[in-house]
């Protein structure tokens, strides 16, 4: 069965936005069939993803996580789940939604967007950052223009 790309939308909520950051990270480097297939479990491991859930998550749930066989169990990938969760519950509350700090990027370019949530969330790099705002309809270059 050929990869289905998912339709892009905006996501209802700030727990939405969370799980297509997280699922952009955990995405590289690894199949995208394998992440869509474990998908379900992600859900249920990370608490549906709710910010406020996984940003207070301690060593027992990081443990949890990284023995967890329905998930990919890349500690540092789980590790930079529970960071970024942290750090979208303090943007959260400085801007009153994940969707309301995005704007305040609307001045910037595709390349200083990427810059700056690289530089606020472990584990995006440069494609992580074009499959997160590609998946929530974001404004992004075409692929093969992605560095610019």
């Amino acid at each position: 069965m050929p990869y289905e790309i998912p339709p892009r939308e905006k996501p209802a909520n700030d727990n939405r936005y969370f799980e297509e950051l997280t699922r952009a990270i955990f995405q590289a480097g690894f199949s995208w069939r394998v992440i869509r297939d474990k998908w379900p479990n992600f859900q249920k491991a990370f608490d549906g993803f709710d910010i406020a859930s996984v940003a207070g998550y301690g060593a027992p749930d990081l443990e949890r996580l990284a023995t967890d066989p329905g998930i990919v169990r890349n500690r540092r990938k789980i590790e930079a789940t529970v960071h970024n969760a942290r750090v979208m519950w303090d943007l959260i509350r400085e801007y009153g939604s994940f969707h309301a700090y995005l704007r305040s990027l609307d001045g910037l370019d595709y390349a200083g967007r990427r810059l700056e949530l690289g530089r606020r969330f472990d584990n995006l790099g440069p494609t992580g950052v074009f499959v997160f705002l590609w998946s929530v309809a974001e404004e992004v270059p075409e692929w093969e223009d992605r560095a610019n």
